[in-house]
């Protein structure tokens, strides 16, 4: 039987486990043992209320959080130690652990009676067993990767992936050569040349001033030069762009020379220079010149009639019929720019599932934005979206967000098979709420009833996912969301020190949108938090180096120390240098490390402004139209991003910047908390000094606690 011990629990723990609150938030603050208490939750309910494990469902996020929970509930059960010494054995691989912990959940029928699953797989399960009447039930998953070789995956898993099918399906659109020649000019106007990131032009400026591409090719110099050759390309007319030209007295360049034709073409601009020198030689070659004007573009059913006029009589009678244009030759030198349109068309694919958007109301905001650039992207984006979305019903295939819409789907068209569920399932309980998205709220909301216990976890202080599509306002307003709510807060930190969770509870201060929280510490406080900003990028690796090895020397082992940053071209340098020195680390990116925890922690790259920490990237402009961003949001998520990094050091937390330049979050921690690092590495070394009676942290001049008026021996 399992263990459950209600003494090891603190007095917020116990009240979660014990309530019966038909909804209830467990508001679980960094390193409070939210895992722990949701686990005690299911061992209570089991063991205590005598409830039956197939009416518990426990939602989470990932394969690794849904399996360590099966792991926890499985050494809680397991009298004999077996199973805990297999898993922490790292001789065993993965696939003997994923094979032991089969057989222990078979063992022990309680567990294997609980259903402990991630969302997806849940609804893939429901859809497997029930969803004939929504879906075809044999429908296979598609996502980034195909099923190969094996015949039993292949039962499961489409052998095409994702971006596979949207590569298949734009080739046929392509077969339209108005779309084809569409989508061209969107690639090389806004992927290659970015006309639109500068009002001069490009981003790769050309000293010639050729900053626009023609569909062939041709640089020119204007983006109405570009409507006259792409006019030439489209019907098959050669054309001479600036051919140089000396017909009597002086050398000059007129625009564009159609050899068929024998016609010279100058296009007049505010910009052109004046053209009266020209046209008297035009005069004296007996040379045919037409001039044609900026006005006229603004009108493009107008220039492309008056481009018909003057060729029409002076070409041969099948000029004007469309070339025979294939989607090869058309992008033959920009594949991977192809690649980069179709991964934004994928993405907005899925924001328009996650966010349960309407794609005609999409469709019209799109087309309403000031941008060509973003028009043009829905014009060529959305009937790809759409060729996808009917691609993956005639194939019965599903991807990750398909799964929980069908179903969501399946329970409002079926109201039969939503009760069997609700019926079965009279406890429900999910994992990281902070983390959830509009999809994943309406189907809890689906899947529960009035009797149903609701039982949520989660920090809104580590909500990290809002770029997936996360929502932090369902934990933040969560009894806005789910009536009659009750929330209980777990404030007590077992992880860090008193030094490292005060700190972080600074830095969360300065964020609005939170639910407030005064989080302490169960350790005391050894060390003060160590800022180091070196002079140059090699400083900061010096000095990391060196700690580092201090550290190995003090006995601490490798896998307790773990180096964080933003983005992964941070480390890059320190990866180099300790690989030099024969250090092996652990190091991740600060969303690949949530959940993760370290004796030390070195968070790398916290300088200002671009590159550094806060990275605060405002989305493009073409996935704002689905899903609207704004600057303060965006510096809110960096915000508990920061606050994710420093919370997962136990005893010591090395801050790096940049002499100068330092992160504004660095600027957020009082500096109590802090002591500058130089090169001398033993002043990192400095202790805390802590009241002997009430254990709060003292300064150094003080000699009397002013929290509890307790004389300071020295």
């Amino acid at each position: 039987m399992t263990q459950i011990n209600l003494g090891t629990l603190n007095e917020s723990q116990q009240e979660a486990v014990l309530s019966d609150e038909k909804r209830l938030l467990v508001l679980a603050g960094a390193g409070s043992g939210k895992t722990k208490t949701l686990l005690q939750k299911i061992m209570y309910l089991t063991d205590e209320k005598y409830i039956s494990p197939s009416e518990i469902l426990a939602v989470t996020f990932t394969k690794n959080a849904a399996n360590e929970m099966i792991d926890r509930m499985i050494i809680s059960a397991d009298e004999s130690g077996e199973y805990e010494k297999l898993l922490l054995n790292k001789r065993v691989s993965k696939a003997d652990k994923d094979n032991a912990r089969n057989f222990y959940q078979k063992k022990f029928k309680w567990i294997e009676s609980l259903s402990i699953k991630t969302f997806h797989s849940f609804c893939y399960s429901i859809l497997r067993n029930h969803g004939v009447k929504q879906f075809d039930n044999k429908f296979r998953i598609i996502g980034d990767e195909k099923a190969e070789g094996n015949e039993e995956l292949l039962k499961h898993i489409a052998p095409i992936t994702s971006l596979e099918v949207f590569k298949k399906l734009l080739i046929d659109l392509c077969s339209d050569t108005n779309y084809l020649l569409k989508l061209k000019r969107y690639i090389l106007d806004y992927v290659i040349d970015k006309i639109h990131l500068q009002h001069s032009g490009p981003v790769f400026s050309h000293k010639d001033g050729k900053y626009f591409t023609a569909l062939d090719g041709t640089k020119v110099r204007s983006k109405s030069e570009q409507f006259i050759a792409d006019w030439f390309y489209r019907h098959s007319i050669k054309y001479e762009y600036e051919p140089e030209l000396n017909i009597k007295d002086f050398t000059f360049r007129p625009d564009f020379y159609v050899p068929a034709a024998n016609v010279y073409i100058e296009h007049v601009s505010d910009k052109s220079y004046p053209t009266h020198k020209k046209e008297e030689q035009f005069k004296k070659g007996k040379l045919l010149l037409v001039k044609t004007y900026e006005e006229m573009t603004k009108d493009s059913s107008l220039f492309n009639h008056t481009l018909d006029s003057i060729f029409k009589d002076r070409l041969p009678e099948n000029y004007h019929s469309d070339a025979h244009l294939s989607y090869n030759e058309e992008f033959n030198h920009y594949h991977a720019d192809v690649t980069s349109f179709i991964v934004s068309a994928m993405r907005i694919t899925d924001m328009i599932k996650v966010e349960n958007a309407n794609i005609e109301e999409v469709k019209k905001k799109a087309e309403a934005d000031q941008h060509e650039r973003v028009r043009m992207f829905y014009e060529l984006a959305l009937p790809l979206a759409n060729s996808y979305m009917s691609y993956c019903v005639d194939k019965s295939y599903l991807d990750f967000n398909d799964l929980i819409t069908t179903t969501i789907s399946l329970f409002k068209n079926h109201p039969d098979i939503a009760n069997r569920y609700r019926e079965q399932f009279k406890f429900v309980l999910v994992d990281e709420f902070q983390d959830v998205n509009n999809l994943q709220v309406e189907f809890i909301k689906l899947l529960i009833k009035d009797e149903t216990q609701l039982f949520c976890v989660g920090d809104d202080w580590q909500s990290i996912y809002g770029f997936r599509g996360s929502n932090v306002s369902y934990i933040v307003e969560f009894e806005n969301h789910f009536e009659n709510a009750k929330t209980i807060k777990l404030n007590l930190n077992y992880r860090s020190t008193q030094n490292i969770v005060e700190a972080s509870n600074e830095i969360i201060k300065h964020n609005k949108f939170k639910v407030d929280k005064d989080v302490r510490s169960s350790k005391r406080s050894e060390h003060k938090i160590v800022v180091y900003s070196g002079s140059t990028p090699d400083d900061n690796v010096k000095f990391c180096v060196s700690q580092v090895k201090e550290l190995l020397e003090e006995g601490v082992a490798n896998d307790e120390i773990l180096f964080l940053y933003r983005r992964s071209k941070m480390f890059w340098e320190y990866r180099q240098e300790l690989q030099n020195q024969g250090i092996k680390v652990q190091n991740k990116t600060i969303h690949a490390a949530k959940g993760l925890e370290a004796k030390v922690v070195f968070i790398v790259g916290l300088k200002d402004g671009k590159g550094g920490f806060p990275d605060i990237w405002m989305e493009d402009r073409i996935f704002q139209i689905i899903k609207p961003a704004n600057h303060d949001d965006l510096l809110e998520e960096e915000r508990r991003l920061f606050y994710v990094a420093v919370t997962r050091a136990k005893d010591k937390l090395f801050l790096i910047a940049e002499k100068g330049n330092e992160s504004r979050f660095i600027k957020e921690i009082p500096t109590i908390y802090t002591v500058r690092g130089n090169t001398n590495s033993k002043v990192a070394d400095e202790k805390i000094e802590i009241c002997a009676k009430c254990f709060s942290q003292l300064e150094k001049l003080w000699n009397m606690c002013p929290y509890c008026g307790e004389t300071i021996k020295r």
